[in-house]
């Protein structure tokens, strides 16, 4: 640091000109331009919520990555955080009441388009959907930096630039277009699990949300610029972060489900694969769904060969697990473990 070169510009402290900047671009029902602000909102929850859809259904990443893009829930989720901070009961309930009416129109949104499909959208024939209905414990941990990074981009004008790249880091909107879908496709176990995803990043958000502006000392930068501020209470800190606490419990659990079934996997696979090399086939893929292991074989295989896989699996430490063998040319084969 040069000599000539003011120590106040090397702190970590938000200035009134960036609480201000902070507060028209966060807080949508607040302003002069209350009704432009809100219109934008909605009109982009909605194609964005479309989008998401279209590309879970149609299994795109691609699509789905640009509803990430195009959703604007990020913006009433670090409101909530800025709220906190500010301590203003009124601007917590109505930044979270967006949140809530606007997952829920998401949700409504893609149940009717999945009336429209007339596929089984669920976990086991679409992978958008796999990829959302088990979240786990590195899920939080991705979304409390992601959140991190979301709420110091906001804070810092010279680093926005990256919002994009945050919000194709977090999962808003496709979570909840995958709970509307299973939803209508008769699953609400897997629906319960993308929702879980959802709470979670949300969780998450506000909790780092409200670290990264209270570090960058907002409350006093609110004060300088002339803005009313509530005493902020530690209940309300509390809350933000034993929510977060409360989601790990869930996701570690299926963390340690997926855990068991990778290990299921790992052990099933060189067997299935041996096997089938052994009549000529090949293995093209191998999971675990619904309590199942799910082989995929191609080649010229048949199904009175696939019995004789069951006794190699046993042999494996698999004798209780039961498998469902699909052959691509001759259809599929069942396999049930020992009771």
């Amino acid at each position: 640091m040069s000599s000539d070169t003011p120590a106040s510009e090397y702190r970590i402290r938000a200035t009134a000109e960036d609480v201000r900047r902070m507060m028209s671009r966060l807080l949508l029902t607040e302003g002069s331009d209350t009704r432009r602000k809100m219109s934008a909102f909605w009109v982009l929850l909605v194609l964005a919520t479309v989008i998401a859809t279209s590309g879970v259904v149609a299994d795109s990443t691609a699509t789905v990555i640009g509803a990430m893009i195009v959703a604007p829930l990020m913006t009433p989720i670090l409101g909530t955080a800025l709220s906190v901070v500010l301590a203003n009961r009124r601007l917590v309930a109505v930044n979270f009441g967006l949140v809530i009416v606007g997952a829920l129109c998401v949700i409504a949104i893609a149940y009717l388009i999945g009336m429209t499909s007339q596929m089984h959208l669920v976990a086991d024939s679409n992978s958008q959907i796999a990829g959302r209905v088990s979240p786990r414990l590195i899920d939080l941990v991705g979304a409390l930096a992601t959140g991190a990074v979301g709420a110091f981009a906001t804070v810092r004008s010279d680093v926005s630039d990256t919002l994009p790249g945050v919000a194709i880091a977090i999962s808003l909107v496709p979570p909840l277009a995958v709970v509307g879908l299973t939803l209508e496709s008769g699953e609400p176990s897997q629906a319960l699990g993308a929702l879980l995803l959802f709470g979670t990043n949300v969780s998450a958000i506000i909790a780092t949300g409200t670290v990264v502006f209270l570090s960058y000392r907002v409350r006093q930068a609110a004060i300088d610029a002339g803005l009313p501020i509530g005493r902020l209470h530690r209940g309300a800190l509390v809350t933000a972060f034993a929510s977060v606490v409360i989601l790990a419990i869930p996701l570690s659990l299926g963390s340690s489900v997926v855990l068991q079934q990778e290990v299921l996997v790992s052990k099933a696979t060189p067997v299935a694969r041996a096997w089938a090399k052994a009549h000529g086939g090949q293995i093209s893929d191998v999971t675990y769904r619904d309590n199942s292991l799910r082989i995929l074989a191609i080649g010229l295989l048949t199904l009175d060969q696939v019995t004789g896989l069951r006794p190699d699996l046993d042999a494996a430490g698999l004798g209780d697990v039961d498998v469902l063998v699909t052959l691509v040319a001759g259809g599929t084969k069942e396999l049930p473990g020992k009771p």
